[in-house]
């Protein structure tokens, strides 16, 4: 762990488990990042990890859309967390983990911060799309698209709070279809 850049990455091989009938098979692939959220290059380490990862995994054709989901989480995370007081000390960093897992059919993908405030989507504008003149972009709200676009990207989205405070918000993508096949 390198503490100046506030980064560690952790890395866990395949578990195997042996079924009746079905010999022995591949469930997990876990790698994460620990970043804290006023180092200037977190977005990109987040990013980095994705790529990195997924090109190891046999996902590159993911990248692009996991990468995504990925900065407009810790995006949040950067903007608009704030600890929630058993978590935060005076002068601390905020911290944030960034969780990739792969099964043999999904690929999941976790950004935990120290906020226990759930996420909210936007819920649109209370006016009527006939009092803007056909301009679509009035529609559009100023703030929130981020979850959208995970939501958009994604096959699932959900989030779950910590006991210790703080919470995790999740995304998965099902990998199915020749490109995807496991193992790697």
């Amino acid at each position: 762990m390198d503490l100046r850049e506030g980064k560690r990455v952790t890395t866990a091989p395949a578990v195997t488990l042996s079924r009746p009938g079905k010999g022995v098979q591949t469930v997990e692939y876990y790698r994460s990042l620990l970043l804290f959220a006023e180092a200037p290059d977190c977005l990109r380490a987040a990013r980095n990890l994705v790529r990195s990862t997924l090109t190891d995994w046999g996902l590159a054709d993911l990248v692009d859309d996991v990468q995504l989901v990925v900065s407009e989480l810790v995006g949040n995370v950067v903007h608009h967390a704030v600890p929630d007081e058993r978590r935060s000390s005076p002068g601390a960093h905020r911290s944030l983990d960034v969780v990739l897992k792969r099964w043999p059919e999904w690929l999941f993908v976790g950004v935990s911060d120290e906020d226990s405030s759930p996420p909210t989507c936007p819920a649109g504008e209370a006016f009527s799309p006939d009092l803007v003149d056909g301009i679509a972009e009035a529609l559009v709200p100023n703030h929130g698209r981020g979850l959208l676009i995970v939501q958009t990207l994604s096959d699932g989205l959900w989030w779950v709070p910590q006991e210790e405070g703080g919470k995790t918000v999740y995304c998965r993508f099902d990998l199915e279809g020749e490109l995807r096949k496991w193992p790697p």
